[in-house]
């Protein structure tokens, strides 16, 4: 059914979800997340709080913190940024980045056209899905220091396998917010990307970034501000899940995670 993505109204199906997603009258907050975590199997053991009963609303669950020490961030280089499912990973090869198999999409579509593009025309690069059932905050790969911050409006497919597998360039379609860090590895670009129903992302520095939708690409300039964040640190949260991309400009890193494989946050990927 992925053709009916092409017909529905997503932003405005992802503005009713924002606004439901916050209700706080306790029947409806408690029978939905119980439906939710019965449904997607979640396991609220690593939650700071274990009882649905103890969320404002059904997005404070969603958002949920982990217990201190629930994820081990390892000592390598570069560490796994998420909790979720390696939907691709690999080299990028002449500005072209593997989507899934027979798709792939242009760095500089991704990035909207900015000019930083051209310093991944090779490079590695890392796709992960988080699943309705993973820890949504998302959490720094490395060290690094905040360059910009870009808002490209777009679509909100869905970015299941079965929607990536279908959909021609959906990351470089879909609304995402792009986070340029100063690396030991040069200028990294780590990518946000918005979905049916995820029409919400935060940043630990800017706060919640969207609603409201815009229409034109908005760029936030923190060169003179000194946002330096390490590894591990909370960089932000999708309020609903989605898909995190990492672009890195150094074809010397060997990532040491494959295709399909669940990972999670802390988890060394070098």
């Amino acid at each position: 059914m992925t053709w009916l993505q092409y017909l529905i109204p997503q932003h405005m199906l992802s503005k009713l979800m924002f606004r439901f997603a916050r209700i706080e009258n306790n029947f409806l907050k408690n029978s939905f997340t119980n439906w939710f975590v019965n449904h997607y199997g979640v396991d609220l053991s690593e939650a700071e709080r274990g009882s649905v009963d103890e969320y404002r609303h059904f997005n404070d669950f969603f958002t949920r913190k982990l217990k201190p020490n629930a994820r081990i961030i390892a000592s390598s280089s570069i560490v796994c940024p998420v909790d979720g499912s390696v939907s691709q990973t690999g080299n990028i090869n002449n500005s072209q980045i593997l989507q899934a198999k027979g798709h792939h999409y242009g760095v500089e579509r991704l990035l909207a056209g900015d000019t930083r593009a051209a310093d991944f025309k090779q490079g590695v690069f890392a796709t992960i899905y988080l699943s309705p059932k993973d820890y949504h905050r998302i959490h720094m790969p490395y060290d690094g220091v905040l360059q910009s911050m870009t808002y490209i409006p777009g679509d909100l497919f869905s970015v299941n396998a079965k929607t990536t597998n279908s959909v021609d360039g959906l990351f470089a379609r879909n609304e995402r917010v792009v986070c340029y860090f100063e690396t030991e590895f040069g200028l990294c670009a780590f990518i946000l990307v918005g979905a049916i129903f995820v029409g919400s992302m935060e940043t630990s520095w800017h706060g919640q970034i969207n609603p409201p939708y815009k229409k034109e690409v908005q760029i936030f300039d923190y060169t003179d501000k000194n946002v330096k964040l390490n590894k591990g640190d909370e960089l932000g949260k999708f309020n609903m899940g989605s898909t995190v991309i990492m672009l890195i400009p150094n074809l010397n890193i060997n990532l040491t995670i494959n295709e399909n494989d669940n990972v999670r946050v802390g988890r060394s990927i070098v």
